[in-house]
């Protein structure tokens, strides 16, 4: 086990700040067991608690009780961080909150930064990088979706996976690094290629799942960009109005209401859509709606579903740039909303579209509801979870650059490569692969990834 480090007993506030029933205020370092015993007056000294247990008592310093308290302890190296910790779980008064982390500062504590418990966790040697990063994705998720995927991380699933291929990988580079120990022997060969050829394939292949699963896992985790679009007064607004259950967007028949970009999220069935309102598709001369229709034409292109919204009145008219689209890397979902206002010949209409078949509504009505079922189907189709998945940046593109060496390093086995040059792409392999998880890093890239958490953990 990773020796624990030895630094400064620090404190803050775990739980979100505001008044509650209770808060909890967390103390991790080698002097935080005695640190809070100056403070805590209860029928067991926390000196002498067994680790692992709850202690019930007050706080209290020169005479004045500040509060009744439950203390928890634990003790180095079982706790989060590794180190000595307590967990004073307080009322939840803002004044009670302040002034026991400042009663802490002056008994020997030092206010913690944001991520510090965390951070120290993983230098402790308690969890590696990715865990460490699945702890703030946790306390971020939104949705069922992004909790089992962070929960998914935390319990190991990258990490597993990666020391794994980089373990196996290891092990054929010692041996080639072993072959230039003996260059004066040339005839020597320790490292045999044909079954580091398969290997190199074998994790070749298994870099480009995790490469591809970080679309899915993207999506999981900030959410399916949804794009609502179409010509002016086809009930674009009102639909984003009634897929959310409030009036969000502004509703009027005068073409051109809206000229900007909408945004607002919704979650359905524990999948997180980010649902994105734009301007009417079309020609116009108003500077400001020129502006917004380019905006609209991004946010087409940058969607991963696009809901193309045809009034019922006129269904055979579809915009030709969403139509075009079809096909490609993107899911349409053609709508026919003002069913309640339908021409006598919409069914006819309708079988004519060159578009798939459209789903039949009235969002001033509410009646959506094959829509809400039609987006949880592609939904859970987009991000199928596989046993591993990506949905970090700073992963996949540490996963893409550990394939493009192995890339390199098939290729020169291809073409019969020394033992010197292999090892070079090797090594960058085995580097990208130990940035994922930290066995590789630098203080810019902890100060970095820290810094987004929140102070109490």
């Amino acid at each position: 086990m990773q020796q624990i480090l030895c630094m400064a007993t620090i404190c803050a506030i775990s739980t979100p700040y505001g008044t509650g029933g209770i808060a909890v205020i967390r103390v991790s370092g080698e002097e935080s067991i005695s640190i809070v015993d100056r403070l805590f007056r209860g029928r067991v000294a926390l000196k002498d608690a067994k680790a692992g247990t709850i202690h019930f008592g007050r706080i209290e310093r020169e005479g004045e009780i500040l509060d009744e308290v439950l203390c928890s302890v634990f003790r180095s190296p079982h706790s989060f961080t590794g180190e000595d910790t307590i967990e004073i779980a307080c009322h939840g008064s803002l004044y009670i909150q302040q002034e026991l982390l400042r009663w802490l500062i002056d008994a020997g504590c030092r206010a913690a930064e944001p991520g510090e418990f965390t951070r120290r966790a993983f230098l402790n040697g308690k969890m590696d990088l990715t865990r460490a990063e699945a702890v703030a994705d946790l306390i971020a998720a939104q949705s069922k979706a992004e909790k089992d995927l962070a929960l998914s991380q935390l319990r190991g699933s990258v990490s597993n996976e990666l020391a794994t291929l980089r373990e196996r990988l290891l092990h054929f580079t010692s041996l080639i690094e072993l072959e230039l120990d003996f260059a004066d022997h040339e005839e020597l060969e320790f490292a045999d290629r044909s079954e580091l050829t398969g290997l190199a394939d074998e994790i070749e292949h298994k870099l480009a799942s995790l490469i591809a699963s970080f679309r899915a896992g993207n999506a999981i985790r900030n959410g399916i960009s949804v794009a609502i679009v179409g010509a002016p007064n086809v009930g674009k607004s009102t639909l984003l109005n009634a897929l959310l259950g409030e009036q969000r967007a502004i509703v009027s028949d005068i073409q051109g209401t809206t000229r900007d970009t909408i945004e607002d999220t919704l979650i359905i069935d524990g999948i997180l859509f980010r649902l994105i309102d734009t301007a009417g598709l079309r020609e116009t001369d108003d500077v400001i709606e020129q502006m917004g229709v380019e905006r609209s034409r991004r946010a087409m292109e940058n969607a991963q579903i696009v809901i193309n919204v045809m009034d019922a009145t006129c269904p055979d008219a579809v915009i030709p740039e969403i139509s075009a689209r079809y096909g490609r890397d993107l899911t349409v979902l053609s709508v026919v909303n003002k069913v309640d206002l339908q021409s006598p010949n919409l069914k006819s209409q309708i079988s004519n579209l060159k578009s798939p078949t459209p789903l039949l509504i009235s969002a001033k009505n509410g009646e959506i509801e094959p829509l809400r079922r039609e987006l949880v189907r592609v939904a859970k189709e987009m991000t199928r979870t596989s046993a591993v998945m990506l949905s970090n940046a700073r992963h996949y593109e540490a996963v893409s650059r550990a394939h493009e060496a192995i890339l390199r390093v098939q290729e020169g086995l291809t073409n019969g490569l020394s033992g010197e040059l292999l090892s070079m792409d090797l090594q960058d392999c085995l580097a990208a692969l130990g940035e994922v998880t930290g066995q590789i890093t630098n203080t810019e890239v902890l100060n970095n990834i820290f810094s987004k958490f929140c102070i109490g953990k």
